[in-house]
């Protein structure tokens, strides 16, 4: 399943690593794509899409469904 977030406040390639770890937390088996350009996520996973916003928002993200 496709699941889709806008990160306002990501900025940078470290900002793609860490939501990409916290993803990955919660879904090891994630594929993790991002438009820097767009401040978009775009996540490849059978996990929840709650669970998935929710751990980026533990990184301190502003996160909004796409």
């Amino acid at each position: 399943m496709k699941t889709e977030f806008i990160v306002s406040d990501m900025t940078c390639n470290h900002c793609v690593q860490t939501i990409t770890r916290a993803v990955q937390g919660v879904a090891p088996d994630a594929a993790v794509q991002a438009d820097l350009a767009a401040h978009r996520i775009t996540i490849e996973s059978a996990a929840d899409a709650v669970a998935l916003r929710a751990a980026i928002a533990e990184e301190g993200y502003e996160v909004q469904p796409a």
